[in-house]
């Protein structure tokens, strides 16, 4: 056993029970790969499965961050081209054939507002995240932190921000306001190659956009756009593969190339001035403060509704133009529409600044991929990923859950064969009290086999304090009436140390021999 904990509540030393492998086994999961027999599946989980992983050996995480903040100005250049253009082009410009640019956007502007209506209904549904702001590091980041003491602010967020809105807030607790210029950059992994940007935004403006993302996304749901369920997408890319009848589009940096201009011709005049208000008009970059040409980043709070508000409209008026009927569905900047139309509608996409992935989007042939979903011929091939060396118990643990889960799509027979003896062979480094069940959801605490499970791998966390106040402020907004989506509350009043100890696992629920390979239902006869 390796690691060990530096606190807990008696203030003894506590052993990590998720301990290193006596090796990594990265090498012999890369040479089980390259061996898969040949499959459509197969060949798929060859191109993906290592795509994120990120180890010693890949590029530098400084080099991943450089490139990804290089690649976030090369979009804001994108957007600066993108608003002039838009705020330059006459009405009369044809963009599509006896379509012209007055009446489309026209058809957009309606489409928006007959669903979220010209003012937004209510200022009030604000909610704090306990995701790191600008003024809060992540460690310090709780919901109920967030509702007292110190808060950042922008100038004109802080200019319609009415403090009357929230009597309970402000006469228990008065934040202390500071004035901000705009969000904070940071990356995330991505993969082995590059990272993905994102902002911390200041506080209050969090708040408020978080609100306005609740409502667009309570009115996209009265238009059968449910932003709660990917599953949508998913069955829908799986019926695309299987008759050709619909294709999915993948944006490539959809997030930061909704432009200035485009949010300002398509959205009512009030719902704009209110978002433009709350968001973050610039950001700092190690220190300079860029000016964006983009309308909102990833970490903006309603940046994905607004998307996916923007892509609808967008679409359904290249159908309406085009004379297409059939399904039209989107989640963020996964898009499925009738295969149809899929180059009139990425001709509209290129005009208002987007582009899509030419790796991810499909419109013919058997693939079909959308929110996590592969599909070939209307068979699932979704593939997993090995995203760190296999050198602990718990990465382990994973990918043969991971094995497993995939093995069981598509003709469990044919696959047995590849899955078997890899599963088989590594499975044995795992101690057998992890062993049993078949909880989908184990992950990577606890390993899906025959049998009735004892133990799991828990993670370790110290409890944090929270301002009671702040928790109570935090509780209370979170259970007033909302407009028709229940709000999730993030107490976040835990950090989680790195380490793991072995609890009781849950009670057993193995109830499906589908779940089974061919060898252990054999051995389980030949057993009984």
């Amino acid at each position: 056993m390796t690691g060990r904990l530096k606190w807990n509540k008696r203030r003894r030393p506590m052993v990590d029970k998720n301990a290193l492998l006596p090796t990594d086994y990265t090498p012999i999961v890369r040479e089980w790969v390259e061996t898969l027999s040949l499959s459509p599946k197969n060949d798929y989980l060859k191109r993906n499965v290592f795509e994120k992983f990120v180890d010693k050996s890949t590029v530098p995480s400084h080099v991943r961050k450089e490139r990804a903040i290089s690649k976030w100005l090369s979009m804001e250049a994108v957007n600066e081209e993108t608003n002039l253009r838009l705020a330059t082009t006459p009405d009369d410009t044809v963009i599509l054939p006896v379509v012209r640019y007055g009446p489309f956007v026209e058809k957009c502007r309606s489409i928006i507002a007959s669903i979220i209506g010209d003012i937004p209904k209510s200022m009030t549904l604000g909610s704090f995240s306990g995701g790191a702001s600008t003024s809060r590091s992540r460690t310090i980041s709780s919901p109920a932190e967030k509702y007292v003491g110190k808060a950042h602010i922008t100038r004109a967020c802080l200019d319609m921000f009415d403090q009357s809105d929230y009597p309970v807030w402000f006469g228990t607790s008065p934040l202390s306001l500071e004035v901000v210029k705009g969000a904070n950059i940071f990356t995330v992994p991505k993969n082995a190659e590059i990272d993905r940007v994102a902002c911390k935004e200041p506080d209050i403006n969090m708040f408020l956009q978080k609100g306005a993302g609740r409502q667009i996304r309570n009115c996209l749901r009265r238009v059968g756009v449910n932003l709660q369920d990917q599953s949508v997408n998913r069955k829908l890319a799986q019926v695309g593969s299987d008759t050709g009848h619909l294709a999915t589009l993948d944006l490539s940096s959809a997030s930061d190339t909704v432009s200035f201009e485009l949010v300002f011709q398509l959205l009512p005049i009030v719902w704009f001035d209110y978002l433009n208000s709350i968001r973050s008009p610039g950001v700092n970059i190690d220190g300079s403060f860029h000016d964006c040409e983009m309308f909102s980043s990833m970490g903006n709070g309603f940046t994905f509704e607004l998307e996916s508000l923007l892509f609808y409209a967008l679409a359904r008026t290249t159908a309406y133009f085009t004379g297409t009927k059939g399904v039209i569905s989107v989640y963020g900047d996964d898009l499925i529409i009738p295969s149809s139309m899929y180059r009139e509608f990425a001709h509209v996409l290129f005009y208002f600044g987007f582009s899509p992935n030419a790796l991810k989007s499909f419109h013919e042939g058997p693939l079909r991929e959308s929110c996590g979903g592969h599909y070939w011929n209307g068979c699932d091939i979704t593939p997993f990923f090995v995203r760190r060396p296999i050198d602990r118990v718990s990465e382990l643990v994973l990918f043969l859950n991971n094995i497993r889960i995939w093995a069981q799509r598509g003709n469990s027979l044919y696959l047995d064969d590849d899955a078997w003896p890899i599963w088989s062979l590594l499975s044995l480094d795992v101690s057998p009290c992890l062993k049993g069940g078949d909880i989908v959801s184990s992950g990577r605490f606890q390993l899906i086999s025959p049998g009735k499970p004892d133990k799991k791998l828990s993670p370790v966390a110290k409890d944090r304090s929270a301002p009671e106040v702040g928790y109570y402020l935090h509780k209370l907004n979170s259970i007033e009436d909302r407009e028709e989506l229940p709000i999730t509350v993030e107490s976040s009043d835990k950090i989680v140390l790195g380490l793991c100890r072995l609890s009781k696992a849950k009670e057993w629920t193995w109830h499906s021999c589908g779940m089974l390979f061919l060898e252990e239902e054999t051995a389980l006869v030949v057993a009984g």
